[in-house]
């Protein structure tokens, strides 16, 4: 998953990264006490996985573009899903696109996706996720470039090869809080991962609550 130029050392810094990434979005999101429930750009289902193991969370939606993840995604929850059939969802689609039925979930995740849309279609991502579907949660999270010579990485070399930008803390920040502005959403903002002084953490969160 990511740059295969990087070093071992490295690459066991993401990955611990990574797991501590999606724990703390399934603890933020569970705390929320959402019932139902979207991961926006689900991947292989890691983020799913851990929620299908808490039970408070009674509906469960992936939205994921990629059919061979969304194969992987339903063989480690095929468990759940076949003990509990409705329970857990797994629909093909963008969420650039309109999805009427996903309207007026309790909590949405986006993690670590935002960053695969080419700039040009993040104003229908917007529309899409925060002027249609409207969560009345939406907890995102994307890398920060400022930590990426913490990662050995070259000026500006992304973490993974399909990434198509890498904020830094203030361009996040400007993005999601006109986000939230245009949308009626409050946001605020925290990060995962080691704190460095000068860089911050090496991934950023935005928290975005609908106020109307």
């Amino acid at each position: 998953m990511y740059d295969s130029g990087a070093s071992e050392a490295t690459m066991t810094q993401m990955t611990s990264l990574h797991e501590e990434r999606l724990d703390r979005v399934a603890t933020l999101l569970a705390e929320t006490g959402a019932r139902r429930v979207l991961d926006l750009g689900c991947g292989s289902g890691s983020l799913l996985h851990r929620l299908a193991g808490m039970a408070q969370f009674q509906s469960i939606i992936g939205l994921e573009q990629s059919g061979l993840s969304l194969g992987l995604a339903r063989d480690i929850l095929q468990p759940w899903m076949v003990e509990a059939p409705d329970r857990i969802q797994l629909i093909r689609g963008s969420y650039a696109e309109p999805h009427p039925a996903l309207a007026g979930f309790d909590a949405a995740a986006m993690v670590e996706t935002i960053e695969h849309v080419q700039p040009g279609a993040l104003s229908k991502v917007e529309l899409a996720v925060f002027g249609q579907m409207r969560p009345a949660f939406l907890l995102m999270t994307t890398p920060n470039r400022e930590y990426n010579p913490l990662f050995d990485l070259a000026p500006g070399e992304f973490r993974e090869e399909d990434h198509k930008f890498e904020w830094d803390r203030m361009k996040f920040r400007q993005w999601a809080g006109g986000v939230a502005k245009r949308n009626g959403y409050e946001v605020t903002f925290s990060g995962i991962g080691e704190w460095h002084p000068d860089v911050g953490h090496p991934t950023q969160t935005a928290a975005f609550r609908l106020s109307r």
